[in-house]
This record gives structure tokens, sequence and C-alpha cells, in this order.
């Protein structure tokens, strides 16, 4: 959000109970003078959820350039510990949110005329050739969510819509760090998996998000961009 902020972006920043964070982003993003800013309460891993999320949106302003869904949930559990709920949680967040929310945006004709950009996230470990257990869920979903993108791209081509995908390798976010509370050995074990010997930072995620939904990026679609410090 502050990445195309700065770039002059106006930004919907949505959020599900940390409205502090939410508003302090949209303060931020209003005190720097470039871009403008607005917080919505919605839960887009449902289908209401995401149809509210974007209703509010076109009220304030009237149309969608970009619509970038990188919300998700990562539980670290493996076979014999996950559950029906677990595997519902999952799919909802990162695989039925953002396909019904890309539908009602498409359906109700959200996007300017001259086109607009669609970007999911992803991950680097749907690219592994080997996954630690505990992440099955997860990868499960991302690697659903990859098919959607290429498929979806080839689907809204003919109406100016690019759809690409972003999968960061581990960077330093709190849902990084949330299963991992103080096993800083851990996190220094997984810093180590790039030659570069660190975690990917939350910028340099976002400067690769922000070409993509560029004007410039116009003639990319149906990619997986990794940004992942040489991980894979």
């Amino acid at each position: 959000a502050l990445r195309l902020a700065e770039e002059g972006a106006t930004v919907v920043v949505n959020y599900v109970k940390n409205s502090s964070a939410a508003e302090k982003i949209v303060s931020t993003i209003k005190s720097g003078g470039k871009g403008g800013a607005i917080a919505i309460k919605a839960d887009v891993s449902t289908v209401e959820g995401g149809k509210q999320l974007l209703d509010e949106s076109m009220k304030a302003f009237g149309k969608i350039d970009a619509l970038i869904l990188n919300a998700a949930v990562l539980s670290m559990r493996s076979l014999a510990d996950i559950d029906e709920s677990q595997y519902d949680t999952h799919f909802s967040a990162n695989v039925k949110g953002p396909l019904f929310t890309v539908k009602h945006a498409v359906d109700k004709g959200m996007f300017p005329p001259t086109g607009g950009r669609i970007l999911f996230f992803s991950s680097t470990l749907t690219a592994n050739t080997s996954i630690a257990p505990y992440y099955l869920l997860y990868t499960m979903t991302k690697g659903a969510l990859e098919q959607m993108s290429r498929i979806l791209a080839k689907d809204l081509a003919s109406k100016n819509i690019t759809v690409n995908t972003v999968s960061p390798g581990p960077t330093d976010t709190d849902m990084f760090r949330e299963d991992k509370s103080a096993e800083l050995q851990v996190i220094d074990s997984i810093a180590k998996w790039s030659p570069f010997n660190r975690l990917g930072e939350p910028e340099e995620i976002a400067a690769a998000a922000a070409f993509l939904v560029s004007p410039g990026a116009q003639w990319v679609s149906g990619q997986n961009l990794r940004v992942n410090g040489v991980r894979t």
C-alpha cells in the first residue's frame, strides 16, 4: 500500500481485526501527500466480505484499476494435526475468497474500459522440490491459486485485464513470524536458505507488485514472479 501510494495511487486498505494498523497506514499515506487512502473492514475470506470490500471501494472512488489479493492464512500443521475446519479455513481465505472477489469485480464491470490489473500472492514453496510436512494446507492452497491465476489471465485478456502472481520467498512479515515466535534459531536457519543469507524485506516484495500493476506491465500477464533471493 505504501509503495503504490508513493507512486500516486489511491489505495484501499482492507482489514478484518487490526483497525489500528490499517488506520496507521492510511494516516502515513495521507501525510505523505502523494496518494490517497481509506480503510475498509471486510472479511475477504467470505464471498460476501469480498463483495462488501469492492462495493464500498466503488462507492468511494468509482473504479478499480488494480485488485491486489494478498490476504492469506498460514497454519503450520502436518497431516496428523489437521482437521476439516482448518482445511476449510485455508481454502476459504486463500482460494475461495480471492476467486469470488475477482468474479464480483469482473461481473459488475468495476475495471475501467481501458482494462485493469489483478495480482495474486502465492509462495515460493510451491516450486520447492521438497516441502516440510507442516506446510501441507498452505502450499495446497497456493498451488490452486497459481493455476487460477494462469487460467484467468487467458479468460480476461479480451477485457484488457492482466492477471499475474507474485510468489515471495521467506519474508520478514508478521505472518511469517507468527508461528515461529521466540524461535530465533528457526528464523536464522530459514534465512540461510538464500545465498544472500537473509530474509526478504516487505519493501522488496512491494516493488515487484508495484511493477506488475503499473501501466508498464500491460504486456505481462499469466506470469508468476518469484521474489525470493535465489531460493528457487
